[in-house]
């Protein structure tokens, strides 16, 4: 080898060399610019009132803000589809909810919650059935009784088809034979505010999507889809109380593309923790009605596997693929 090819070598290795630790060196920086969280429905809703709360828990523990951006469509399918798009570094990351395991069954959507990186759950909450406080049903007994007199005349509005609150109404049919006439919309906040506005019937969303308009005394809810009765809404009584077998709900919580670098997942799995401990992040969701729940990547990918198959399971045995 002679002394220009060793030199070539020598240029070409210590560009190389320069490269790697300009890249380690860029990760080891994360985050230099700001973060986006994409809320893949509209504002309004629980989802995006978590999320605005998260951002604003991160600015204690990271030197970026978070900026939230609202791509709504198809129960969810397009925020996250634009998200598994993304560039795997870790500034655009997404609020997943329980539909990223819902949609691939109902043919909406080309992606499996697998395409994405888990980071953290951070809450938990049960479906409702609720109504106008002036509606002519005082009880869950007296709406379904109406439902199945006039099947299919009573609207139920929900966060879009396949989402989870479209599946607790499908359910609550297939559990007690009533029928109604599901209306979607852009997320549970349109599907609430259609409702006050006398547009539909009924919402088979959250109680922290209608807890405001609940104490103005201007929706009441008939009963919760839950295991025991909801803090908040003590009153409340669920399926089950009444001879229903049916519990279903939601979850909300972080991911990232897949293939993010394991530094910079462990890193957002550090920030997320520490925003989650922060009191005004918890107060906020006291004050939604937002249950929180807490988990790990690991437990939370577990939890996505588990609700998977099971809604895998559900929507084949009610037919309801779009």
């Amino acid at each position: 080898m002679n002394i220009n090819t060793s030199r070539r070598c020598f240029t070409a290795l210590a560009a190389l060399l320069a490269l790697g630790a300009g890249a380690v060196h860029a990760q080891a920086d994360f985050p230099n610019h700001p973060i986006e969280l994409v809320v893949p429905f509209q504002p309004g809703g629980g989802t995006d009132a978590l999320a605005r709360s998260f951002a604003d828990a991160t600015r204690k523990h990271m030197p970026q803000s978070m900026i939230i951006v609202n791509k709504p469509g198809a129960s969810g399918a397009i925020g996250w589809q634009d998200v598994i798009n993304a560039k795997p570094d870790g500034y655009r990351l997404a609020v997943v909810t329980v539909e990223l395991t819902t949609l691939p069954h109902m043919g909406i959507g080309k992606f499996t919650y697998d395409d994405l990186q888990p980071i953290a759950r951070l809450n938990a909450d049960q479906a409702a059935i609720t109504v106008r406080a002036e509606a002519p049903w005082n009880t869950i007994e007296e709406y379904l009784a109406a439902a199945k007199k006039e099947p299919g005349k009573i609207s139920v509005g929900n966060a879009g088809n396949g989402s989870i609150w479209h599946l607790a109404a499908t359910a609550l049919e297939d559990k007690t034979g009533a029928k109604f006439n599901h209306v979607p919309f852009q997320g549970a906040g349109p599907a609430v505010l259609a409702l006050l506005g006398g547009h539909i019937d009924a919402v088979a969303v959250s109680p922290a999507e209608v807890t405001t308009y609940v104490a103005a005394g201007k929706l009441k809810m008939l009963a919760v889809m839950a295991d025991q009765r909801v803090k908040g809404f003590e009153k409340v009584p669920t399926l089950k109380e009444r001879n229903i077998d049916l519990t279903i709900g939601t979850w909300r919580g972080i991911a990232a593309p897949k293939n993010t670098p394991p530094d910079v997942v462990a890193y957002l799995k550090k920030l997320t923790l520490a925003a989650s401990s922060e009191p005004a992040f918890r107060e906020t969701l006291d004050k939604q009605n937002l249950g929180f729940a807490y988990a790990d990547d690991v437990a939370f990918k577990a939890v996505m596997a588990k609700d998977d198959a099971y809604f895998k399971g559900l929507i084949t045995k009610l037919g309801i693929k779009n």
